[in-house]
């Protein structure tokens, strides 16, 4: 019996892959990230000192103003995902567990209204009715980033099989050890999803914290666009976007090693 070139083709086709290619393939995917971002600001720091900059732009493009524009940003996004973790996750479960129909649409209703309405929208009538600065910005980030968490730990906990469950209890374990050593472990991948979106919805969104005087990477955009500072203006936008980078690589990263074995 001939073997042809379609069948040769087809056996290499559905021969697996070796495990440790597979692991190399994952190092080498951890590191591309940061190497982009590394690439780029080596690219923005080579154009930043090939050209002549006037004073207002030698008074914004120096280290101590970008440090703590980049530290402002960086302690809006943190604070914001933390709190969102802290009260989005107990949310979840309790809305999983209501079999009220009612409460959890009006929940998820309320949470969809904060994620629907334009973030700047959102920023800009809390400081309204409120105040503005570092802590009604806050607010504001952690209104708009609580969706995408609550709405993932309630998928993640009903998708668990109700079979498992059934058996964990008929093996005598009560309501909360069924919670706490099968079904938040085996939804944690998709909860951990959840976090991660967050994390990068949260940077975007501290961008326009500025408009409300609460600091962050936003100033050097608005002062570039106002001023017609190009530098400026290149120079905030393509930090914000290596944060970005940077934080969604650390949340892959995160959910690789905290993602249960077997799962």
């Amino acid at each position: 019996m001939s073997v042809t070139v379609a069948d040769e083709i087809a056996a290499e086709t559905e021969r697996p892959v070796p495990i440790s290619r597979v692991r190399r393939l994952v190092v080498w995917h951890r590191f591309i990230t940061p190497l982009i971002v590394v690439v780029v600001l080596a690219l923005l720091l080579l154009w930043l000192s090939s050209i002549q900059l006037d004073s207002i732009e030698q008074r914004t493009l120096n280290a101590d103003y970008i440090a703590l524009r980049v530290g402002e940003h960086l302690s809006l996004t943190v604070a914001a995902s933390a709190l969102v973790a802290v009260l989005a996750i107990p949310a979840g479960i309790l809305l999983s567990r209501t079999r009220s129909r009612v409460l959890r649409g009006t929940i998820l209703g309320i949470a969809n209204v904060g994620q629907a309405t334009p973030a700047v929208g959102v920023v800009i009538l809390l400081a309204i009715v409120w105040q503005t600065g570092y802590t009604t910005a806050l607010v504001a980030l952690v209104i708009y980033a609580f969706l995408p968490v609550l709405r993932n730990t309630m998928i993640g906990l009903q998708q668990v099989d109700a079979t498992v469950t059934e058996s964990a209890r008929g093996m005598g374990m009560t309501g909360g050890q069924v919670l706490r050593r099968i079904e938040l472990p085996l939804a944690v991948p998709v909860i951990l999803a959840g976090l991660r979106t967050s994390l990068v919805f949260c940077v975007g969104v501290a961008t326009i914290a500025t408009f409300i005087n609460a600091g962050g990477l936003g100033d050097m955009i608005v002062n570039g666009l106002k001023l017609q500072r190009f530098p400026v203006l290149v120079t905030g936008a393509v930090l914000v976007a290596c944060i970005a980078l940077l934080i969604d690589w650390l949340a892959a990263v995160a959910e690789d090693l905290l993602r249960p074995r077997g799962i």
